[in-house]
């Protein structure tokens, strides 16, 4: 009974504001359309169910591309790192055990979407080696590297250094080239900001090109500061951490959740993607990707795209708005896009030799739902050039 009354009054709360008025490419590009918010108590819940691919069911490609399973039956493969002799890195991670962040009704809610989706489960906490040793696309080999992590995700190797980002701290490892499981203990580097909340527990991880420094990407504590301003200390951001000293700077903040970090080749800048807040309706607000500047705030939790203002915040800091940096590229409303690289290197055809890959994870939260494919941008003299590819 407590159960059918939770719904009809969830229900209730969404109202007829829950369906898009607006297609997902009038939220994408660098001018996405914006409409007036349409805020709810309770999101707008369309969560997929979770499901294998059977048989020799695959994905379908664009027509000059092909897709090869290279390997199956992984825990939760949320991220990958490519080492330069060829092998695949593959962080079998689920989230650590904490409280979701939000209370009653949304509690409630956010706990059957999460195990309706195959999230509720614990995490495997370990790093996977995939070796294609002949070239065709198939892991003939695979092996666990690394063990007893605590929710790792991203990876970046300098020198004879592996780095992982666990969901606590950065730490290191010993690597030699060919090796298919690391014994050693793990170094601590720098502690991630601490909570039992962790709400965006992923940490994205890129090493400066000299090797130098290592960027990490830092989500919010909650959706939009409800738990309040100061549990957010050092989170919606990007860190800049020295390799020698484990020494960290807040390199830009106001970035919700960013996951995925690369360098665009042509201008040598930053670039990261961000999932954007929720609750303001299927149309709000866009995802998106951008240039990174050294001290640069893009808005949240006060506004987004720059100055629009997210009234639910209180109390507002209109100095910070001010100054909120426009995102240069929309990615589309609720599309979880939690993923970026650039093509530079690959052996692609043409239509994707210059631009970003996105991988969008696709939305529990918006109707129709929105997301659930890679998408690539093209890029030119180091910008974005036109409308995304599927």
């Amino acid at each position: 009974y407590r159960s059918a009354v939770l719904i009809a009054a969830a229900f209730s709360l969404i109202g007829c504001g829950a369906t898009a008025r607006l297609a997902v490419s009038d939220g994408t590009g660098p001018h996405p359309v914006l409409p007036e918010p349409r805020p709810s108590l309770i999101p707008t819940i369309d969560v997929v169910d979770a499901r294998s691919w059977s048989g020799d069911q695959k994905p379908v490609p664009a027509s000059e591309l092909a897709v090869t399973a290279s390997a199956r039956n992984l825990d939760h493969p949320r991220w990958l790192c490519v080492l330069p002799n060829g092998d695949v890195l593959v962080a079998e991670t689920n989230a650590p055990a904490r409280s979701s962040g939000y209370k009653g009704l949304k509690g409630w809610f956010f706990k059957r979407y999460q195990k309706k989706a195959g999230g509720a489960v614990p995490s495997a906490n370990r790093i996977t080696l995939l070796r294609d040793a002949d070239g065709d696309g198939v892991a003939e080999t695979r092996s666990v590297l690394l063990a007893g992590l605590t929710s790792p995700f991203g990876m970046a190797l300098v020198g004879n250094s592996l780095y992982v980002a666990n969901s606590d701290a950065l730490v290191r490892f010993p690597y030699v080239e060919g090796q298919t499981q690391i014994t050693a203990q793990a170094t601590k580097v720098v502690d991630f900001p601490p909570g039992p909340l962790n709400h965006h527990w992923t940490k994205s991880l890129l090493a400066s090109p000299d090797g130098s420094k290592l960027y990490v990407g830092i989500g919010s504590n909650s959706n939009v500061a409800e738990n309040g301003i100061e549990k957010e200390e050092g989170r919606a951001a990007i860190w800049e951490i020295d390799v020698q000293t484990g020494k960290h700077r807040v390199f830009a903040s106001g970035l919700r959740n960013p996951v995925g970090l690369t360098w665009e080749p042509a201008s040598g800048a930053l670039w990261t993607v961000v999932n954007e807040r929720d609750e303001l309706g299927s149309d709000l607000v866009p995802d998106y990707m951008t240039a990174v500047k050294d001290g640069g705030f893009y808005g949240w939790p006060f506004s987004y795209f720059g100055s629009h203002v997210d009234s639910r915040v209180k109390p507002q800091r209109q100095d910070l708005v001010a100054k909120a940096i426009v995102p240069d590229y929309a990615l589309g409303p609720h599309t979880a896009s939690l993923g970026l690289v650039h093509s530079r290197g690959a052996t692609l055809p043409a239509p994707f030799a210059d631009g970003m890959f996105v991988g969008q994870h696709g939305s529990w939260n918006r109707k129709p739902r929105s997301g659930y494919k890679v998408i690539f941008v093209p890029f030119t003299g180091g910008r974005p050039s036109g409308a995304p590819l599927d």
